[in-house]
């Protein structure tokens, strides 16, 4: 029988290695504008298609710091459909929350974009029973999911205090012209994601970050866990539509680190374990911990090369698979703090660091504000 022979670009004719993350915080909690961020991404622009791009800026909103700042996409094919879905949505909202103050979110329609939705955003305050033991953040997480899930061409993207997100399909640097966010908005944290989608289409609620509360998601990799994950986190009360795997990311963060409490060094390992090899040959104390966590938390291990920035309220969070399949960099330069697929793109907007490092692989690397750590003493 003849050797069977392929083609070496059959064997390798897929991208699977690409996305752009980048990150930059200001640890004293002064603001900036999104300028440095979007020439840092606009760097990285091979390592994305055009199809999908975003940002999360954390201190954006301090006259409606005390509301949430729900960020709304309304899709479909004609105009009516968008403001037949905005409408749906606003008779959902009077009835569960007390709306403030809403807008079109502004846009610059000189930019190019593809297919565009109605966006908008609403600042409200839930309106809780007094009796009910929901918390004020489950009640919102619920709401989210029911509006996504069930209204249709209706989308909530967006939804922390003081802080919101901004993506679309195209290049991040095409996506932060469409918003201004060069000139409109300052804020002291920053993350931002250049997508090549793999496996999902391009739209634009696919696109990066993936945000519920106040925490958002940046990814670069795949997820092959995916099935497991959202199986496990559905029994929650997270629904999965957005049909990619980043999506079950930001839902975990929120059931360790908000609903369960657990520290990112402890959610790290929930993520990214440790192999059944090195848990067997660690001290007693220690592998019992990780063998509980294994066994307890076994349905949400990332399956899959990832590289995370996860933004929070006042510190900034970046972590790779364990065995560090994606790349990552992190660097200071006096109170900046900064996390990028490359190196480059921070020394392009920051020449002289004080300090460069990759970090470990499964291992977390943390930049906080000063004034949360203050808080916390």
């Amino acid at each position: 029988m003849p050797r069977i022979r392929r083609r070496r670009r059959e064997l390798y004719n897929k991208e699977i290695c690409a996305c752009s993350i980048f990150g930059a915080m200001n640890r004293d909690g002064d603001r900036f504008t999104g300028e440095g961020v979007m020439k840092a991404i606009a760097n990285m622009h091979v390592r994305g298609n055009g199809l999908g791009g975003g940002f999360a800026a954390y201190g954006i909103y301090p006259e409606h710091r005390d509301c949430y700042a729900f960020h709304l996409m309304f899709t479909g094919p004609s105009l009516q459909a968008k403001q037949a879905a905005k409408r749906e949505l606003e008779a959902f909202l009077s009835r569960r929350f007390d709306v403030f103050f809403d807008e079109e979110i502004p846009t610059d329609e000189a930019v190019p974009v593809k297919d565009p939705p109605l966006v908008w955003r609403y600042f409200v305050l839930p309106r809780i029973d007094p009796v009910s033991e929901e918390s004020e953040g489950d009640y919102i997480v619920r709401s989210i999911m029911e509006v996504n899930a069930k209204i249709e061409n209706a989308y909530v993207f967006s939804s922390g205090k003081n802080m919101g997100c901004f993506k679309g399909v195209g290049y991040p640097e095409e996506i932060g012209e469409y918003f201004m966010l060069d000139r409109t908005y300052r804020a002291h944290t920053w993350t931002v994601h250049g997508r090549f989608p793999t496996n999902t289409q391009a739209w634009w609620g696919g696109a990066h970050p993936f945000s519920l509360l106040d925490t958002t998601i940046v990814h670069n990799g795949e997820i092959s866990s995916y099935g497991t994950n959202r199986w496990y986190l559905e029994m929650y009360g997270y629904a999965c539509t957005l049909q990619t795997d980043t999506e079950v990311i930001a839902y975990a963060a929120d059931l360790l680190m908000r609903r369960q409490r657990l520290p990112i060094e402890v959610v790290a390992k929930i993520l990214a374990p440790p192999i059944w090899n090195a848990i067997d040959r660690m001290p007693e104390r220690e592998r019992r911990l990780f063998t509980t966590l294994r066994m307890v938390y076994g349905p949400l291990l990332m399956n899959g090369p990832f590289a995370v920035i996860i933004g929070q309220t006042g510190r900034m969070i970046g972590l790779t698979d364990r065995i560090r399949l994606r790349p990552l960099t992190a660097a200071t330069n006096g109170e900046m703090f900064y996390i990028s697929s490359e190196e480059a793109s921070i020394r392009l907007i920051s020449p002289h660091l004080d300090r460069v490092w990759t970090p470990n692989g499964g291992e977390p690397v943390v930049g906080e504000l000063y004034s949360m750590r203050k808080d916390q003493l």
